[in-house]
């Protein structure tokens, strides 16, 4: 049984900032059904230490070498379904209020790094396969094959993109410092990505037995210079092993037959009834006009330039003009979050910005809402959309990334379509492809109704994307 670990900075359910943890929580757990032993390793955050150490069982604690400093971490595990999870205690680094943004993080996910390989090195972890995600693995590989390449044993390297704009560009003087490397790494070119930087996603592309990203389209748009973030060159050199597979969502956590967050949990079958209780639950919760014939548009986002939420808000004194109801969940900049929080003054009780995640109420919304915005500049995958048809809610997205791939268009002469698509990022097709779905909704509530139950029928499962993975990696460990 071929052994599979999982190294990430964050994931379910111990962590989560955004969708790599939710690709790290589920897709283990759907490996280990195709006979597959799966491990995850994450660092110890303090949120976790604080609610959950009690739960973990020591394994050792061990020393480190980071570059030129001596330090040590201790391990732990918990077994979780089928798939056990190892945590890293360093108090010093990962031990703190928040998990990304210091002014040490070269340093933080350098030790991490260490950590995992010298965590192999002892034996507390057997693997042949180590499946890094995210700039903050990147170096694995190449430590792998240089400083721990006679003191581990030699394992396929598979390197997942899910956000290429973040790449942990850090100055070329921790190559030695950090990871006891040769500078010749940067004066070369080789690790140099930008003057007198080095990046720790380049080192992962460049040195994976395999590169993935989270959608066929995400990862054809990665080679261009639109959506290359400047590493498209580095990508090019790699294309023949890259590899773009499409996430999935767990499908038991967001399951609207038993999800106990909702006012009324409902099926296929039941759609129609399940969905007005919780629309007309909603509109009481978050103070909108009691109204269960009025078209209803959520998005649960972060309000970022990436999600398009400028798209909406350029556009908002336009479309809160027609009749429909706006809900948002999601937090931003100072000065997003304070426009939209104008919102509930200017269209009142039709209008409501819930500032912050509430975990819950997500749940809520996905189950109230008719259509779900998500009209993004660009989208490795995205979640919401996936989450969003699973609910029987129309998700209304960019033809870009993983929205491309996951959401097929309305076509009003066949019916059908999971949702509604827009080509370019401006706000007059944006406005142009709400105002025809807001037509439909009226016009033609039929044809919305089989779109409501064509879109649950989908399958948004990580059971495909799970049998891609497991293909990809018995062919390429031959």
């Amino acid at each position: 049984m071929k052994k599979i670990l999982f190294v990430a900075a964050e994931g379910l359910p111990f962590v989560k900032t955004g969708g790599l943890a939710d690709v790290v929580g589920s897709l283990p757990q759907q490996l280990a059904e195709l006979d597959f032993e799966v491990s995850v390793i994450l660092p110890l955050y303090l949120k976790t230490a604080r609610t959950q150490h009690h739960t973990l069982t020591k394994v050792a604690t061990y020393p480190v070498k980071v570059g030129v400093m001596d330090t040590v971490a201790t391990l732990y595990t918990k077994k979780i379904g089928a798939v056990t999870y190892y945590l890293v205690e360093h108090a010093g680094y990962f031990e703190r209020d928040g998990y990304y943004g210091y002014p040490d993080d070269g340093e933080r996910f350098a030790f991490f790094q260490h950590a995992v390989l010298r965590a192999i090195e002892e034996k507390h972890i057997e693997t042949d396969v180590l499946h890094c995600h995210d700039w903050h693995t990147g170096f694995i590989a190449l430590l792998a094959r240089t400083l721990y390449l006679h003191r581990i044993p030699q394992a396929l390297t598979l390197y997942t993109i899910h956000n290429l704009a973040f790449q942990g560009n850090f100055p070329f003087g921790i190559l030695s410092s950090l990871f006891g490397l040769s500078d010749s790494m940067y004066h070369d070119g080789t690790l140099r990505f930008h003057e007198g930087m080095v990046s720790f996603m380049k080192a992962g592309i460049l040195f994976s037995d395999v590169v993935t990203t989270v959608s066929d389209t995400y990862a054809m748009e990665i080679l261009t210079p639109d959506f290359g973030e400047h590493m498209e060159d580095v990508l090019r050199m790699r294309k023949r092993d890259l590899y773009g597979i499409v996430n999935g969502i767990d499908v038991q956590a967001w399951n609207p037959e038993t999800d106990t967050a909702l006012a009324k949990t409902y099926d296929l079958r039941g759609v129609e009834k399940g969905k007005a209780a919780n629309k007309k639950a909603i509109q009481a919760e978050l103070g909108l006009r009691q109204d269960p014939d009025v078209l209803l548009v959520a998005m649960v986002s972060r309000l970022t330039p990436q999600k398009g939420v400028q798209l909406l808000m350029d556009t908002m004194h336009e479309i809160m003009g027609w009749d429909m109801q706006l809900v948002i969940l999601g937090t931003g900049d100072n000065w997003t979050e304070n426009e939209l929080r104008q919102i509930e003054y200017r269209y009142p009780h039709r209008a409501v910005f819930y500032c912050g995640y509430h975990e819950e109420l997500a749940h809520r919304i996905y189950a109230g809402a008719d259509l779900l915005l998500m009209p993004s500049a660009f989208e490795p995958c995205g979640i919401s959309q996936l989450i969003a048809m699973r609910y029987g809610t129309l998700p209304l997205v960019r033809e870009t990334g993983g929205l491309k791939d996951t959401v097929e268009p309305y076509n009003e002469f066949t019916s059908k379509g999971t949702g509604f698509t827009f080509g370019h990022f401006n706000r007059e097709d944006f406005k142009h492809i709400l105002k025809y779905a807001l037509d439909t909704y009226y016009r033609n509530p039929e044809n919305w109704k089989k779109l409501v139950k064509q879109a649950m029928r989908k399958d948004v499962s990580w059971n495909k994307s799970a049998r891609e993975y497991a293909k990809l990696i018995e062919r390429k460990s031959r």
